[in-house]
């Protein structure tokens, strides 16, 4: 891999919260490495308040975000993308969309704050909690020499990032 900036999707199913915090936080780390998009199978069509809220208290652009179904990445003319990473709950029984093509792709399973329940509080906090897990996940990512690394190697590091449970100290 080269030095160019590669184009990252980040797929959910309604694309209304993780993928969506995922996209903000790998377009700021990134630092113009990374270009990142963010979709669903089955999209909302609305993003929800409190991942927007949460993106304005932490000084995110969030004029980009929108709620969009993946197929508008699939299209004639949309970005080629080099990584898509699912972050759907498989442990929730969620089912995630598969990405066809030949990207490097990885599972980064988070839960989702939008299924979160309880006080107002405790439901902003699932969405502080879940953008915590990608932000780390996103900073290892960004952080990995991806010149120096074969196509196998790189693989097992992002599956790795995917299934690490001990993040606090990784961003």
């Amino acid at each position: 891999m080269t030095d160019q900036t590669y184009n990252v999707l980040f797929l959910c199913t309604g694309n209304s919260a993780r993928s969506i915090l995922a996209e903000a936080i790998m377009n700021r780390l990134g630092q113009g490495r990374f270009k990142a998009y963010s979709a669903g199978s089955q999209a909302k069509g609305t993003v929800h308040p409190f991942a927007l809220d949460l993106l304005q208290k932490l000084n995110h652009n969030i004029e980009f975000a929108r709620s969009k179904n993946w197929e508008e990445f699939a299209k004639l003319g949309a970005p080629k993308m080099d990584f898509v990473f699912t972050v759907c709950d498989n442990t929730a029984n969620e089912s995630c969309p598969v990405w066809p093509g030949q990207p490097m792709s990885a599972h980064w399973g988070i839960p989702d704050p939008a299924a979160a329940e309880g006080t107002e509080a405790e439901r902003h906090l699932a969405f502080s909690e879940a953008y915590r897990m990608l932000q780390a996940r996103i900073s290892i990512f960004t952080n990995l020499p991806l010149a120096s690394i074969d196509k196998l190697a790189l693989k097992d590091k992002l599956d790795a990032i995917g299934k690490a449970t001990d993040l606090d100290g990784a961003a």
